[in-house]
């Protein structure tokens, strides 16, 4: 039923063009007015299947009993203090937390921040001091954010670098491994080789930053003998390996941090999305004597590690381990996999799966050929594929380097039942586009 105190999402959508900058995103044409696990309600009273989880940023679903307590409970107490004024016990409980929890034998410290894009930046900044050095290297199909550090590292010009020049130099791009693509492990390391002798001495180079499963890129993983080659590698040039677990991480793939399944561990690794339910929280954890290495003032934040923040992250993590929810990403991603094979089977359209743990993607058709029809292109019919969905009542999120792939981020909370319920929606779309 639709409420008469909320406008419709036609007016919003008026109001937004009139309001609202148009370099910021909308991926579908409904705004929300509640939601709960991986159910959301529009304006005109429908209800979604909720596939998007916030762009990873829910993988306890849409208002967690436990993350509502637990910011009811510091909205009691206070907001806001700026921890770099006066710090609280929150803020120190999650860095002790995350030490723990992020792979690697070696004293670790943890600084909290506000976004992604804050903790990838942040980790240069930790890595440059501690090498004394300038260079970056990162990946073809890589996502690290959208400030201009950040855009430097990402590995897509449109739309996040359209119009805006070049980004700040001393970034190197390098091959990532994906069989599917022809792109060896071999390779991308030759490809690594490649830079060391023509663009940037090794001892020039400050950080590798690689995501173990690419996230906006279309949730390829990283084989583990690429990861361990790169470990190799950094380790002999006394280059720092920077994991960016920012969509990998909070138990998306079936262990907390994709890389433990790797047996390969980072120097530095960088978090945020689901760690605190969608309040805004990230971070970096790393090496002691690496994340030791800038002075007092040098990192943080007025609204680095809020208070609220802090307090929910700590509630999702005790989520994490009391509702088993590393299994349950495991049993969720081995639910959507055999659906998705088995329309892979019966339709043409689909192309291909691919995931970790809960961390699943599909593919919608080929690469685009010259000539191809306008308006029928891999990125069109995925575009259809997503507005049908939801006019079925099903939430998608399209991306990749093409537009052609659709990242599913089901909420880990999610009843069985009702994600079948979004795998029928989905088949029949896929079924209906031929």
């Amino acid at each position: 039923m639709v409420n008469p105190n909320h406008s419709s999402n036609d007016a919003l959508q008026r109001r937004r063009r009139q309001a609202v900058a148009r370099g910021v995103n909308q991926a579908h044409p409904v705004y929300a007015t509640r939601a709960l696990n991986a159910t959301v309600w529009d304006t005109d009273g429908r209800a979604y299947i909720d596939f998007t989880g916030g762009i990873a940023a829910l993988n306890t679903g849409h208002l967690h009993p436990r993350v509502v307590a637990a910011a009811q409970q510091q909205l009691a107490r206070f907001t806001h203090t700026c921890f770099a004024v006066l710090p609280y016990e929150t803020y120190v409980a999650v860095c002790e937390r995350m030490n723990a929890l992020a792979p690697g034998d070696f004293e670790k410290r943890t600084l909290l921040v506000t976004t992604g894009s804050e903790a990838v930046e942040s980790a240069v900044k930790l890595a440059r001091a501690h090498t004394r050095r300038v260079g970056l290297i990162a990946f073809e199909g890589a996502f690290h954010g959208r400030t201009l550090m950040t855009l430097a590292l990402t590995g897509k010009i449109k739309p996040y670098a359209a119009g805006m020049g070049l980004m700040p130099g001393g970034v190197f791009r390098a091959r990532f491994p994906i069989a599917r693509q022809g792109i060896s492990t071999d390779e991308a390391m030759a490809s690594i080789e490649r830079i060391f002798q023509a663009d940037a001495a090794p001892e020039d180079v400050a950080a590798i930053l690689v995501e173990p499963v690419q996230g906006e890129g279309g949730f390829h993983a990283a084989p583990a003998d690429f990861l361990a080659r790169l470990r190799a590698l950094c380790d002999e040039y006394g280059i720092v390996l920077i994991a960016d677990e920012i969509q990998s991480g909070a138990g998306r793939t079936g262990s907390f941090f994709a890389m433990e399944q790797t047996g390969v561990s980072a120097d530095l690794t960088t978090f945020g999305k689901s760690v605190a339910g969608g309040f805004p929280l990230a971070g970096v954890t790393g090496r002691a004597t690496i994340m030791d290495s800038v002075v007092p003032g040098g990192l943080g934040g007025t609204y680095a590690g809020t208070p609220l923040s802090c307090a929910v992250a700590l509630a999702v993590l005790d989520a994490i381990e009391d509702e088993r929810l590393l299994s349950r990403a495991k049993e969720l991603g081995q639910q959507l996999q055999s659906r998705l094979r088995h329309m892979q089977s019966q339709l043409r359209l689909l192309s291909d799966v691919r995931g970790l743990g809960a961390m699943v993607a599909i593919e919608i058709g080929a690469d685009a050929v010259p000539g191809e029809a306008p308006g029928n292109t891999p990125a069109d019919l995925t575009a259809r594929l997503v507005a049908e969905s939801r006019a079925q009542g099903l939430l998608l999120l399209a991306g990749g380097p093409r537009g052609n792939v659709i990242r599913l981020l089901v909420p880990l909370t999610a009843p069985p039942g009702q994600v079948d319920e979004g795998l029928d929606i989905l088949e029949r779309c896929l079924t209906a586009l031929g």
